[in-house]
């Protein structure tokens, strides 16, 4: 915190030289003597003057150099924290990569490796509040299952889906799934967490475990002592001799991993232990980050408000009741709750002023009563869930910055429509602007899916949406042609009546047989 410590502004600091100069001023004009002695003979001078009475020791150049003083360092912006943008995430982005390799079908863990994995990852999405997670799935191959979404619902039917024979290679390509997971955060923006459940890490994923700029945290699926790995038709693999197969959770490996390339390494627990320590290590990275690469810094000036507020009751001649009196009021005005207690507030503070306290207290609701800039009221009454008012709000000012901020508005008010347009206003006016670009596509991809829902027929094709009938008569010409390679990811997520396990398997057939050529 001390290391982090500078103004905003400190330039201003050069006006500390007038509160000097007063003072010095001050200092030649009460002597007197000095001032008289070249006009009144020594000994006259003596008798001349008369001495004042011993008053207050606190004289008003002091007060005054005291106030100036406080006032310049205040404007100067103080500060040592940083301070994220109004709609920026309070959680960072995670992105959980499973293991789906065949040892994770071992039964030492109850049920299984892989369901006791999934059940992990339905706690920590519960634990996220709505942050943006994706999902990704490897074996001999990695795959995205889910890009960033807050749709905590979506996040756990994929998941659920997940199991070790949708994989096409077997294997493990720990590196490729980080890889992976590194690419969807560059794409967010933002510097996140990868999480790791697997039974094992290879050593060549060392490097890139220490290599990825992202938090790495790893959470070992299984025990040191192993279990007997089951198959899909409810047997047990096998080793060529006929012996079953016992997979070990090497955690002294794990941990020695962990030391090297500094990734947080811990072991799956019976009840939410490790999930509360995934969820602190996801706190622990943003917080982190943030403190190198915090938007803007905080500027805390204002808090000399408190002592400058003293200082004036000083310059009052009235004594001490009328000092006091200030010195209760300042008190009154920092107060929790005491904002509607009288109109005293009006005197010291601005409406804005009055609504950045709120605010910075949390209390929305009251902040959005009290700003007067528009902008800042939208983001009190986004804050307060009151999406409607906020877009009436920022609808009051024609930046890049209001529409950015009403399309947000739209997309929790499902008027997908309305967001696409926000966003391409706010991209007519700031060019080239990330979050506005990733956000309109999103926006669009919300508005495609509620027009197909909306046109789709209630009559359900008796044969299954996904079947594949190819011509065995030897038809020539495009239309008796089927390319696989040419079913992209939009055909997949098209198919939105297939259970969730087979668009997997038939999206990570593809994209394997693509990786392959």
């Amino acid at each position: 915190m001390i290391a982090d410590f500078h103004f905003i502004r400190p330039w201003l600091l050069v006006l500390l030289l007038l509160p000097v100069l007063i003072l010095w001023l001050a200092s030649r004009s009460g002597d007197l003597r000095s001032q008289w002695r070249g006009m009144i003979a020594p000994h006259l001078l003596d008798s001349l003057m008369v001495d004042g009475s011993a008053g207050s020791r606190i004289r008003p150049s002091w007060v005054l150099a005291g106030i100036l003083v406080a006032g310049i360092v205040g404007a100067a912006g103080p500060t040592w924290q940083r301070q994220p943008p109004p709609f920026v995430e309070d959680a960072a982005p995670l992105v959980i990569a499973l293991d789906l390799s065949q040892t994770m079908d071992a039964i030492d863990v109850t049920p299984s490796r892989i369901e006791r994995a999934k059940l992990k990852i339905k706690d920590v999405i519960d634990t996220r509040q709505g942050a943006r997670t994706a999902i990704v799935a490897y074996a001999g191959t990695a795959h995205l299952v889910l890009p960033p979404t807050e749709d905590a619902a979506l996040l756990e039917s994929y998941s659920d889906a997940l199991a070790t024979r949708l994989m096409p290679r077997p294997g493990k390509d720990t590196a490729a799934a980080l890889a992976l997971a590194e690419s969807l955060l560059e794409k967010e923006g933002a510097s996140g967490t990868i999480l790791l459940l697997t039974d094992g890490v290879e050593e060549a994923a060392s490097k890139a475990i220490e290599s990825n700029s992202n938090g790495i945290v790893i959470l070992g699926v299984g025990t040191s002592a192993g279990g007997p790995v089951k198959t899909p038709d409810g047997g047990f693999v096998s080793d060529p001799s006929g012996s079953r197969v016992f997979s070990k959770l090497d955690v002294a490996k794990l941990e020695e991993i962990g030391k090297e390339t500094g990734a947080d390494v811990a072991t799956v627990t019976d009840d939410d232990t490790d999930v509360r320590w995934i969820a602190q290590r996801v706190r622990s990275n943003f917080a982190q980050k943030q403190a190198k690469e915090g938007d803007r810094w905080r500027d805390l000036g204002w808090w000399l408000v408190v002592p400058l507020s003293i200082a004036m009751a000083f310059s009052f001649r009235s004594g001490w009741v009328v000092r006091t009196g200030v010195l209760l009021l300042a008190v009154h005005l920092y107060s929790p709750g005491s904002a509607h207690a009288d109109g005293l507030v009006d005197i010291w503070l601005t409406h804005d002023q009055q609504g950045r306290i709120a605010f910075e207290r949390g209390d929305f609701d009251d902040a959005a009563g009290r700003f007067a800039d528009p902008m800042w009221k939208g983001v009190s009454l986004y804050r307060a869930g009151k999406f409607l008012e906020a877009v009436d709000a920022f609808a009051a000012v024609d930046t890049a910055e209001s529409w950015y901020d009403q399309g947000n508005a739209f997309l929790h008010l499902s008027k997908y429509d309305e967001a696409v347009a926000a966003y391409g206003k706010a991209l007519e006016k700031r060019k080239d602007w990330a979050e506005a670009t990733a956000n309109l596509a999103i926006a669009q991809q919300l508005l495609k899916i509620q027009k197909e829902k909306q046109e789709e027929q209630p009559e359900q094709p008796s044969e299954e949406p996904d079947s594949v009938q190819f011509d065995d008569k030897g038809k020539e010409g495009k239309e008796g042609m089927i390319n696989i390679a040419e079913q992209t990811s939009e055909m997949w997520m098209k198919n939105i009546n297939v259970s969730p396990a087979d668009l997997m398997a038939r999206k990570f057939s593809i994209e394997a047989g693509r990786k392959s050529q």
